[in-house]
């Protein structure tokens, strides 16, 4: 059930209506109290503060008329500039980084300020009386809706700022890192021992219950999707209340087929049909990656803008670099990281669900590949990635995490060597090659957390 509602709010969270509307929402009820207070305080005790507050209705009317116009005439504005600042993002960043614009609070916040702004014109616009048997002139809401119009004007100074802020490529690699770094905090969140080399959670083999080997019940999907989200403590309560067995065949962020095979459970003859359901709907599926549990789309925005910028239409290495850097970062952090248990044990200690988590050489893999393969030919990328991995090369305590920096310094060294026309590059290549390897040799367990 958690999964599911962290599911919710992230959805709410990318969702570009619900601030405006709740500010919506906000502005009727605020017009309703202002115009309540109206009334009950009466027009004789606002007599001397008369040179602050409108006293005709004729001016009441022209001051909320002017305001409710001039909202929804800069509302389109505002809504304009959005879409043009998402077709540039689009265009030059990809079109997945269009998430990270929808969901900013500064502009659903400029948005929601227009519209609710107006909307509070049309309502105390709409409580003005002009008789002059039955005159009413809401003085109070008519002040209120000019200290809204006033902040109205900040807000728009305020969004087209932020918005030209953010259509820059370090702002949105800042932004991307931020939200990377804190899913890593919730996803890796023990700390690995100083004096560490392999994690436990990796000890499969020794671990099997009795009968694993034995054949399973496949559970199979039933739509074409993204795998979005995995309740594994649904899992595991589902598991013991049956005496089961569960693998894990998928992990968040990887597309499934109808009928292509999502677990595996043993014994194969307690697993009917209403019970693979169940087992089926703890899984969240949807058309899209999100990065509710998946660390891999979050590595692979960052590789998505690197890959753009190395792309013969833009050829812009530093914004590549600056990813490379930022990677780079998640690495440490990532390698600093307990890797979360394999196996997740129920009450009595007993193993229950085998999951396949995203490791450090996973999250390399996904990180550095395809830079790799983009950046053939570009000398200033392909030793920035070198000195990447020799920054990384002491931070990484584990043998595996170890390996996996020498596998993609090999890979690199043997890209530049074949791609690289100019003798001087390749000769710098192998000059920081020699030196991450002798910093793999001899690493200095600091903590990533704290280099960065």
């Amino acid at each position: 059930m958690m999964i599911r509602l962290r599911y919710l709010w992230e959805r709410l969270r990318t969702s570009y209506w619900l601030v405006p509307s709740l500010m919506l929402l906000a502005a009727a009820v605020l017009a309703w109290l202002a115009l309540y207070t109206d009334n009950q305080i009466g027009r004789d005790a606002l007599d001397g503060l008369g040179w602050a507050l409108v006293v005709s209705s004729e001016g009441a009317t022209a001051v909320m008329s002017t305001i409710a116009g001039s909202m929804v005439t800069i509302a389109g504005v505002v809504f304009s500039i959005t879409l043009v600042a998402l077709s540039l993002a689009s265009g030059q960043f990809g079109p997945r980084m269009l998430r990270n614009f929808i969901r900013d609070r500064v502009n659903q916040v400029a948005l929601g300020a227009f519209l609710a702004t107006f909307l509070y014109g049309l309502l105390v616009l709409s409580a003005i009386r002009h008789d002059p048997q039955d005159a009413f002139v809401p003085r109070i809401a008519v002040a209120l809706g000019v200290v809204l119009a006033v902040a109205s004007v900040v807000t728009l100074v305020v969004y087209i700022h932020h918005v030209a802020v953010t259509i820059q490529a370090d702002t949105l690699i800042e932004i991307i890192y931020r939200d990377l770094r804190s899913l890593m905090d919730s996803l890796y969140p023990e700390r690995l021992d100083t004096d560490a080399d392999e994690d436990p959670g990796h000890a499969v083999a020794s671990d099997r219950p009795h009968g694993f080997d034995q054949p399973p019940a496949p559970i199979l999907a039933d739509c074409h999707a993204y795998v979005q989200a995995v309740d594994r403590a649904a899992l595991v309560a589902l598991a013991a209340g049956h005496d089961l067995v569960i693998r894990l065949r998928r992990r968040p962020g990887q597309y499934v087929l109808d009928g292509s095979p999502l677990m595996s459970v043993w014994p194969q003859h307690r697993v009917d049909d209403e019970l693979a359901a169940r087992l089926r709907r703890s899984m969240v599926f949807g058309a899209q990656r999100t990065a509710t549990q998946d660390v891999e789309f979050a590595l692979d925005q960052l590789v998505e803008i690197a890959s753009r910028a190395l792309s013969p239409g833009i050829n812009d290495p530093f914004t590549a670099i600056t990813c490379v850097d930022r990677l780079g970062s998640a690495l440490s952090l990532l390698a600093g990281r307990r890797m979360p248990a394999v196996w997740h044990r129920d009450d009595e200690g007993i193993a229950r669900v085998c999951d396949s988590p995203v490791s450090f050489d996973k999250a390399i893999d996904a990180a550095f590949d395809p830079i790799r393969q983009y950046a053939r030919g570009n000398a200033p990328v392909t030793i920035r990635m070198m000195e990447m991995l020799d920054e990384l090369a002491p931070l990484c305590r584990r043998a595996s995490d170890r390996q996996a920096l020498s596998q993609h310094a090999d890979m690199l060294l043997r890209s530049a060597v074949s791609a690289l026309p100019e003798p001087a590059d390749v000769a710098d290549v192998r000059s920081r090659y020699r030196q991450f390897t002798a910093s793999l040799a001899s690493p200095h367990l600091v903590s990533p957390d704290d280099a960065g």
